[in-house]
C-alpha cells in the first residue's frame, strides 16, 4: 500500500507512560493504514491498547504519557511533532472521536443544540443561526425524530441510544475525513446498538469519510468493517479482511477471540468459551510473544522470541511462529 491510498499511516509507533517508579510502554512498535473510505475494526480485550493508540493519533494523551518512537502520517503530514496548537487545528476538522460514554462527552448544563452550534462556528465559520438550523439538520440525518425540538433539550432528557447520535452528529458537524469510534455501543441494548451501527456504516458511505471502529468484540464488527486488525499487549497479532479474519484466522488469540463469540446455533446449555488466563500488565511485559502464556498452541521458541508480523497473503499479515511455519 502507497501512502496515497492511506488517509492515516502509523509506523513503528512506541507510545510509553512514565512514572516516578517505572517506564510502562503501552504501544510497542505498532504499523497500521487505514485507506479512504474504509470502515478498520479496531479489536482487542479492554487493555490491549486500542484506545491508547488511537489518542496518540488525536493528540490527547494524557499528562503521564508521550510517544518516544515513531511515525503518524495523516495524508502524508506528520502528526507526531505537532504543537497543541497545530493540533488543535487538525482534531474536529480532518479528525473526529466518538467517546464510549456520552454523559461524559456531552456538558448536562449545555443544551444538546448549543454543543453542535459551537463546533459549526469553531470549525466551520457558521453564524449562529445558520449553525442553528445545520445542527438541526445534523440531528435528522443521525435519526433523531423532531429535531426542531430536541435541539432546544439537555442530554439527560435523551435515551442512551439517542445521546449516542448526538454524539455522531457533533462528529459530523465538523466534516471528518477520519472519524475514530471507540466503543460506540458498549453501554446500549442489542437492538440499539444495532442501529447505531447501521447508522455509521450509512453515514460513512454518504460522506466518503474513513472510520476506525474500537471495539473488544469481534462480532460487532463482522458486518460493518471491510478489513479488522487484532492488538494484544500494546501489539498488532494479525491483520487482514473481514473474510482473512473470520475465516482464515492466523493467530490463536484472533481464533481464540473467534471461539468466544456466542452463536445462535449453540445449545442452551453450552458454555461459552473463554481465553484462559489474563492478558499482561503494562509493568509485566514479557519479552516473548505476549499471548504465549495463555495460548494452546505455544513451543519453544514462542516463549524465547517475539514474533514479527509477517504477510501471509495478499490482504493478510499475522505475528506468529505457526503462520511463518504454514506458510513457509
Amino acid at each position: 500500500m502507497t501512502i496515497s491510498e492511506s488517509i492515516l499511516q502509523i509506523n513503528d509507533l512506541h507510545t510509553t507512560f512514565y512514572t516516578p517508579k517505572e517506564q510502562l510502554k503501552a504501544i510497542r512498535g505498532i504499523n497500521l493504514n487505514v485507506k479512504k473510505g474504509e470502515i478498520l475494526g479496531l479489536v482487542g480485550e479492554s487493555g490491549s491498547g486500542k484506545s491508547l493508540l488511537m489518542k496518540s493519533v488525536l493528540g490527547i494523551l494524557p499528562d503521564s504519557a508521550k510517544i518516544d518512537q515513531g511515525e503518524i502520517l495523516l495524508e502524508n503530514k506528520h502528526l507526531e511533532s505537532l504543537t497543541h496548537k497545530e493540533y488543535q487545528r487538525i482534531r474536529g476538522k480532518d479528525i473526529a472521536m466518538i467517546f464510549q460514554d456520552p454523559m461524559t462527552a456531552l456538558n448536562p448544563l449545555k443544551k444538546v443544540g448549543a454543543h453542535i452550534v459551537e463546533l459549526l462556528m469553531r470549525i466551520r465559520g457558521f453564524r449562529k443561526k445558520e449553525a442553528k438550523l445545520e445542527a438541526i439538520h445534523l440531528l435528522g440525518q443521525v435519526g433523531i425524530p423532531s429535531p426542531e425540538t430536541r435541539v432546544g433539550q439537555y442530554p439527560h432528557e435523551f435515551s442512551g441510544g439517542m445521546r449516542q447520535r448526538v454524539l455522531i452528529a457533533m462528529a459530523l458537524a465538523s466534516q471528518p475525513k477520519l472519524l475514530i469510534a471507540d466503543e460506540p455501543t458498549t453501554a446500549l441494548d442489542v437492538t440499539i446498538q444495532a442501529q447505531i451501527l447501521r447508522l455509521l456504516k450509512k453515514l460513512q458511505e454518504e460522506n466518503g469519510m474513513s472510520v476506525v471502529l474500537i471495539t473488544h468484540d469481534l462480532g460487532v464488527v463482522a458486518s460493518l468493517c471491510h478489513r479488522i486488525v487484532v492488538m494484544y499487549a500494546g501489539m498488532v497479532m494479525e491483520e487482514g479482511t473481514v473474510q482473512d479474519i473470520f475465516h482464515r484466522p492466523q493467530h490463536p488469540y484472533t481464533q481464540a477471540l473467534l471461539d468466544s463469540i456466542p452463536r445462535h446455533e449453540n445449545s442452551q446449555k453450552q458454555k461459552l468459551k473463554v481465553i484462559e488466563g489474563t492478558a499482561p500488565s503494562l509493568n509485566k511485559l514479557p519479552k516473548e510473544c505476549p499471548f504465549a502464556p495463555r495460548c494452546k498452541k505455544a513451543f519453544e521458541r514462542c516463549f524465547q522470541e517475539v514474533p514479527h508480523s509477517r504477510q501471509v497473503s495478499s490482504t493478510q499479515q499475522s505475528a506468529c511462529f505457526l503462520s511463518e511455519e504454514v506458510n513457509s
